[in-house]
């Protein structure tokens, strides 16, 4: 589940995007912009960026806290109000995500983000104060949920379009895999430090830690000013204008279109597979949650590996080509999960999809982000977040159901099939497989 009014995790196959530190040496700058790496031959990134990224990265950390902490407090009313409570917060941010994308090409997403932490920040203390005299009753949690949601909507373009804006062009692929391997670290870390905090404050004392995460961002959003992107829109039209014209916009563009249509399918197919599927799986084959945690720690060594080298190197080929055929790779390793016979090959099948994960996650954000009109930078990360949305939200009851009636491994084929064939369609589309980034294709542009 995306942060609440925070950053989102990358347009990424994986649950979430791990530590940043490897990669510091050749991604700090000492000064505000992309001075020359003499040891590597190539620009820093730039030290707003890094700010803000170090900011995201603390919030994402209260928001996992905050994400427990919500779960848990919900669950303890039943099932019926914990799925109510996730569907506050969903729904808003669907309804929504097209229209805080205009609003934030419009008016700014630096201000969009600031309006956004600083509502969140007392949505924060209120619901700390309120959680501390009454407890967690389901009409609090539902209410914080929806205010979740609808913060959403709007934060997360603004948020999504921001690396854009601090980043050269040609320097997205690290920046991006930089913020995604931090993710991970992040998303590690975050249930146990959840689990230990409610236990300890419960629902307030995780509120008032997202309070503080808050606080943090707001400082570094008020510090930080983009240098890059075209101003906002004079807004001669209607936001619902502008939000219907992002979708277009999106689905016109070469390669934006099919860019597209491979990160939702990925999310559809791809997405459900560890979390829902792999469980079914193991309980089929009595493999034991042990096993299960296995397979999902090798896929986030395989990813992580793959963003490391990203943020190195920068990227390693042509994005549109090396997107697809991550997906390839990723449904090779897939059908490796459901056809094991034991442990030790599904969790070897675990590393292969995280191998192809990371390829694809790592290329396609900065060629999606990339290629966006800078007149439309949040308009399209919203379409981007929708897709995702609404194609994670319907695979994941269609697959829950086939597993059913049907057999987790006859799910797991079928989505093996899907991403193999979905990233076979992706090396057939000329667009993406030939469109290039980095030095070279930024200096074709100009």
């Amino acid at each position: 589940m995306p942060a609440p009014g925070k950053d989102p995790s990358p347009p990424a196959a994986g649950a979430s995007a791990a530590d940043a530190s490897a990669a510091a040496p050749s991604a700090a700058a000492p000064s505000g912009s992309a001075d020359g790496d003499p040891a590597r031959g190539r620009p820093r990134l730039p030290r707003s960026y890094l700010l803000w990224l170090a900011g995201i990265l603390a919030s994402l950390a209260g928001n996992a806290v905050f994400y427990f902490a919500l779960g848990w407090a919900a669950s303890e009313h039943g099932g019926a109000v914990a799925g109510l409570v996730l569907s506050a917060v969903t729904l808003p941010r669907v309804l929504l995500l097209l229209v805080g994308g205009a609003v934030s090409d419009r008016v700014s997403a630096r201000r969009v983000l600031i309006a956004g932490d600083a509502a969140m920040l007392v949505l924060s203390v209120v619901l700390a104060a309120v959680a501390h005299h009454l407890g967690a009753p389901p009409a609090l949690l539902v209410a914080a949920g929806l205010a979740v949601g609808v913060a959403d909507a709007f934060y997360l373009p603004a948020s999504g379009s921001m690396p854009r804006r601090l980043v050269p062009r040609e320097q997205l692929p690290r920046a991006l895999s930089l913020r995604q391997v931090g993710g991970q670290v992040i998303n590690m870390g975050g249930g146990p430090l959840g689990g230990v905090l409610v236990g300890l404050a419960g629902l307030a004392g995780a509120a008032l830690v997202n309070a503080v995460t808050f606080a943090l961002v707001l400082a570094v959003l008020i510090a930080v000013r983009p240098r890059h992107g075209a101003p906002p829109s004079t807004g001669s039209s209607s936001l619902l204008k502008d939000a219907s014209d992002g979708v277009r916009v999106a689905f016109s563009h070469p390669v934006l279109r099919p860019g597209l249509l491979l990160t939702g399918a990925a999310a559809g197919f791809l997405l459900p597979v560890l979390p829902l599927l792999l469980p079914l799986l193991a309980r089929q084959q009595d493999w034991g949650a042990g096993a299960a945690g296995l397979v999902i720690g090798a896929q986030g060594v395989g990813m992580v590996a793959v963003t490391l080298a990203v943020v190195r190197r920068g990227p390693l080929g042509r994005p549109g080509l090396l997107s697809a055929a991550g997906l390839v790779v990723a449904g090779v390793g897939v059908l490796g999960v459901g056809a094991a016979p034991g442990v030790p090959v599904a969790t070897a099948a675990g590393l292969v999809i995280g191998v192809g994960n990371g390829l694809f996650s790592a290329h396609m954000a900065p060629l999606v982000l990339g290629e966006t009109p800078e007149t439309h930078l949040s308009r399209i990360q919203a379409v981007l977040a929708l897709v995702q949305a609404l194609a994670l939200l319907l695979m994941n009851n269609a697959l829950g159901a086939l597993a059913d009636l049907a057999s987790p491994t006859a799910a797991v084929a079928v989505c093996a099939a899907a991403i193999t064939g979905i990233g076979l369609l992706g090396l057939a589309s000329g667009p993406l497989r030939t469109t290039r980034t980095g030095p070279a294709a930024d200096t074709a542009r100009t």
